[in-house]
């Protein structure tokens, strides 16, 4: 960091906090706990929010009895609530090799990466740091609980999930610091988170997935055999995504095959097909499990997608509370 003391502030955009400030990070699960969050728990209790009537049983409290539907019916019901919770979010973020690859300038003001200090670029890790520090900072202002896992071959960083009032700068130093190298394993990140979650999470997988899907599948049936909610946000760069480059071009891989020389002409469709399939593949195994999935170009403002995305999910809840 050059010695330079880190600027939190640096890393989330007003723009980006004035799109999201409107929306509830929701899941699709119901989740459990007991905390005071925003978040219908399943547990039944005398809480925070009415959630229905049930008739009376002879010999209960008349603690709860709703006089006024009695006075309406001339039967007797109790009042059932619904406690509200905090809801536990894990941001899993990708800081391989391949999300050091750019073609835009480092965006003014940026709080920077080690990604983006070693090649001046607004790079793909950038970007998702940019996803995390914004959706970390709605979960707290829910008064839920967020935690932050950085991985590449192996976990590189961990800021374990809490909802104090340090939480975010925690969060925005690991993403500042953590060197982004290696070959990604998100099947091993997801094991290893897993295996240290005790209770129903939504968990967010930032990343550009440029490996095979068929290595995560196991990984994904398993959060969802558990309970947990699943969100992928797929990130690219504005030139992986068109691929409008011409001649002769050196293409070097950023995760250890060799690079290679040629023709851009003569591989635009194949490549365009490639990722095409990639992505539908993607797609279908989200769509397979119910979990959510959204497209990111790294060059465009993180703040719309990301509405999007919340959006669709709390258009989602709705519809589910009123069925």
């Amino acid at each position: 960091m050059s010695g330079a003391p880190l600027r939190a502030e640096a890393y989330l955009a007003p723009e980006t906090l004035a799109q999201l400030s409107s929306f509830e990070l929701r899941a699709r699960m119901v989740v459990e706990g007991i905390s005071s969050g925003m978040h219908s728990s399943p547990k039944q209790g005398m809480a925070v929010e009415f959630a229905e009537h049930r008739p009376y049983t002879p010999g209960e409290s008349l603690r709860h009895l709703d006089w006024k539907m009695f006075g309406r019916s001339d039967k007797l019901y109790i009042k059932r609530y619904q406690q509200e919770t905090s809801l536990d979010v894990v941001l899993l973020v990708d800081s391989s090799n391949s999300m050091r690859f750019s073609t835009l300038e480092t965006k003014s003001g940026w709080g920077g990466t080690d990604a983006g200090r070693q090649t001046n670029q607004w790079t793909k890790f950038d970007c998702a740091a940019a996803i995390t520090v914004a959706l970390a900072h709605l979960c707290l202002q829910q008064r839920d609980r967020v935690g932050l896992q950085i991985f590449s071959d192996d976990t590189k960083a961990v800021v374990r999930r809490s909802g104090s009032r340090g939480q975010w700068k925690s969060m925005v130093q690991a993403l500042a610091t953590v060197p982004v190298k290696g070959v990604a394993n998100l099947s091993r990140a997801m094991d290893q988170l897993i295996a240290s979650l005790g209770q129903r999470c939504l968990i967010f997988v930032l990343s550009d997935f440029l490996y095979p899907l068929n290595t995560i599948y196991d990984s994904v049936a398993k959060l969802k055999f558990k309970g947990h909610d699943l969100v992928f946000a797929r990130i690219l760069d504005h030139a992986e995504l068109q691929f409008k480059l011409e001649g002769l071009r050196r293409f070097e891989d950023l995760e250890g095959a060799e690079d290679i020389e040629v023709e851009a002409d003569n591989i635009r469709e194949t490549y365009l097909q490639a990722l095409k399939q990639h992505d539908n593949e993607l797609e279908k195994l989200t769509r397979s499990f119910a979990f959510d999935m959204c497209r990111i170009d790294s060059h465009d403002s993180v703040g719309p997608p990301i509405s999007t995305l919340l959006s669709r999910r709390e258009t989602l809840n709705k519809h589910r509370r009123s069925h």
